[in-house]
């Protein structure tokens, strides 16, 4: 994949991500992740650091691209969404259950739902990389 694909997709993606993660995590689940928080307290930054949360969605999105420029023949929508939410859900099963794991943030309930919302979001994302990506010219 050239530089130019790789921007695109990524700058795409992560605008994407930023903006679903807003909607999903805080306006649709945002009473959910406060209900389903461990015992650890006074870990959460308020206000969130928006530019963090950009530069997380930008390399979300980059992986996503990756994911994306390794597939053999033509790249869809659909198959663009299938493969963003698989990234998603993998990359974020890992980190909750690392997270889960070795600290007091999450309970069980809400380390198991994440990842299944960042299915969603991923797949979100990887639609629209998918629909925005140029076709490389055939040679």
């Amino acid at each position: 994949m050239d530089a130019k694909r790789f921007a695109i997709g990524t700058i795409v993606g992560g605008i994407v991500l930023f903006f679903t993660g807003y909607l999903i995590f805080e306006l649709a689940f945002g009473s959910f992740y406060a209900a389903n928080v461990g015992s650890a307290s006074g870990v959460a930054r308020e206000p969130f650091l928006q530019w963090a949360i950009a530069v997380a969605s930008l390399a979300y999105a980059a992986l996503i691209v990756v994911a994306l420029g390794n597939q053999a023949g033509s790249l869809t929508i659909g198959r663009g969404a299938l493969i963003g939410g698989i990234v998603g859900f993998l990359v974020w099963v890992t980190a909750d259950f690392v997270i889960y794991g070795t600290t007091n943030v999450a309970n069980l309930t809400r380390t198991m739902v994440d990842p299944v919302l960042e299915f969603v979001r991923g797949g979100l994302a990887g639609g629209a990389i998918a629909a925005v990506l140029p076709r490389p010219a055939r040679q």
